[in-house]
């Protein structure tokens, strides 16, 4: 199998093994710009721009990650729209393509992964695994520690809660957490006069 083939089933949700050294030459290329990135300094912010967008699939405007970021392959499957926010310690399993629409946030220690293993042990024990893509929507905001299982789409504007485990497809529009993750509300009138708990949005101190 050539790694044009590989990749292709990589891509397809088939069984792949993974331990393939041509893939994983390829892969550790990628993780060298990831490396450059988790080392730079605070002031070097432009240096940090750059080269987010040599790392990633796709990068819009006004994107930031702050180090680390942690990615199998250093972002090179990761799409992110315009102005997405990652506070520290994103992981993404990004052995697929993760698609992330705009103006999404990610809270601290937020995990994407792509990735899974049969339950077979002896295909785990043989280094098959499988991927499937995520989809998050624009708009989302994710709490910090959630982790995003294979195959999810989260849809657009709709918020999940610190902690949670995402097995199953999140809608647009909805308040969602636990373990596993469910819907909680839909998002409407009240989150337009509470931002939190019992505390009112003064609109007349909201910069327009």
């Amino acid at each position: 199998m050539t790694l044009d083939e590989l990749i292709e089933k990589i891509h397809n949700t088939d069984l792949y093994n993974c331990m393939n050294e041509e893939l994983l030459a390829k892969q550790a290329s990628c993780l060298e710009l990831q490396y450059d990135y988790n080392h730079t300094r605070p002031s070097e912010m432009a240096k940090r721009k750059e080269l987010l967008k040599q790392m990633l699939a796709e990068c819009g405007e006004g994107c930031y990650v702050e180090p680390p970021l942690h990615a199998n392959w250093g972002g090179h499957n990761i799409h992110f729209g315009d102005h997405v926010y990652a506070n520290f310690g994103l992981t993404v399993v990004d052995d697929t393509h993760v698609y992330v629409g705009s103006n999404v946030l990610f809270g601290p220690n937020v995990v994407l992964s792509t990735a899974g293993h049969p339950i077979d042990p002896t295909l785990r024990s043989q280094d098959y695994q499988f991927n499937a893509p995520i989809h998050i929507g624009n708009n989302v905001w994710l709490g910090a520690g959630v982790l995003v299982m294979p195959g999810v789409t989260i849809g657009d504007n709709s918020v999940i809660g610190a902690g949670s485990v995402v097995t199953k497809d999140i809608p647009p529009n909805v308040v969602a957490y636990g373990t596993p993750c469910r819907v909680v509300r839909e998002i409407g009138e009240h989150d337009k006069e509470y931002y939190f708990k019992n505390r009112k949005i003064d609109y007349s101190k909201i910069d327009k």
